[in-house]
């Protein structure tokens, strides 16, 4: 669970910084974060002894949780604003639970309460009326992402312990199946009057989004997925938001409803603590 904690931080910060570059081009921006994150990952790489279906099953989880994901997660903000990104990833949670079950051919209703009380208090922390044009494009976008990344993140803990594999040795394989749909859809639409103006500024977010966010934040993050139990999985796919917010009002000095911050907090603390009270099953 801490690895699960430590990414939530890092992603705090990462809604507002991919705004900053979205102007780039999805498929640009994309291709640039799954290829960095790759090349920190490749000189770990150990794909000796590993079947060329099962290399061709973590390139294809990449793909699908990482670079179809990225592709969908910044055309978004093309029609929603960070804070309505936030807003939307909040049924991420249910679908992981949705997507382990049916992989499972079962119904677990223990953990898809926890998860529908996580996006509860998600919600109660970051919802406020929204009723301008154009939202749903956004929010279709926004799912397909959350689909793509609830998946993913599910097959990887179902696929990886099976190799006798440790997580860095691994995750080269996904961050280059990510690469390659990645550049295959920004080949053909680069924007190179925007890409050849870029700032400082965009270039020093983009390294920390790809190094950092994207390679650091999801090796740790499967990692953790591979060594806790899913209602935990799900619950921490939401407890970005939450920080998110709270760093918004403490290093930023943003308006923060604390009240609302705080009930909402407390309603996904007790989906955590219920989670545990009723056993965690890998």
């Amino acid at each position: 669970m801490a690895q699960l904690l430590i990414v939530s931080v890092l992603w705090a910060l990462s809604f507002s910084l991919t705004a900053q570059v979205s102007g780039l081009g999805a498929p640009f921006v994309t291709a640039v974060r799954t290829l960095l994150a790759a090349l920190v990952f490749l000189p770990f790489l150990r794909v000796k002894g590993l079947p060329a279906g099962r290399m061709l099953q973590f390139l294809g989880i990449g793909a699908l949780q990482f670079g179809l994901m990225y592709l969908l997660y910044i055309a978004s903000f093309e029609h929603l604003r960070p804070s309505e990104v936030a807003l939307f990833t909040i049924f991420t949670p249910l679908l992981v639970t949705l997507a382990d079950d049916l992989l499972e051919r079962r119904f677990s209703w223990r953990f898809l309460l926890t998860a529908g009380l996580t996006v509860l208090g998600t919600g109660i922390c970051i919802w406020t009326e929204r009723g301008r044009p154009g939202l749903l494009p956004g929010f279709l976008l926004m799912q397909g992402a959350n689909l793509c990344f609830a998946l993913g993140q599910v097959l990887y803990r179902r696929v990886a312990p099976a190799t006798g594999r440790r997580d860095r040795e691994l995750m080269g394989l996904l961050y280059l199946g990510a690469s390659l749909v990645a550049l295959a859809m920004a080949a053909p639409s680069i924007r190179w009057d925007a890409v050849l103006g870029m700032s400082t500024r965009q270039m020093v977010i983009l390294l920390y989004l790809g190094g950092v966010a994207s390679g650091l934040g999801f090796f740790l993050f499967n990692a953790g997925a591979r060594r806790t139990d899913i209602g935990t999985l799900a619950i921490f796919n939401n407890m970005k938001i939450p920080l998110a917010i709270l760093a918004a009002g403490l290093l930023f000095r943003e308006s923060v409803d604390w009240g609302r911050l705080a009930l909402g907090g407390a309603v996904i603390g007790c989906a955590l603590g219920l989670n545990r009270l009723t056993g965690a099953r890998p």
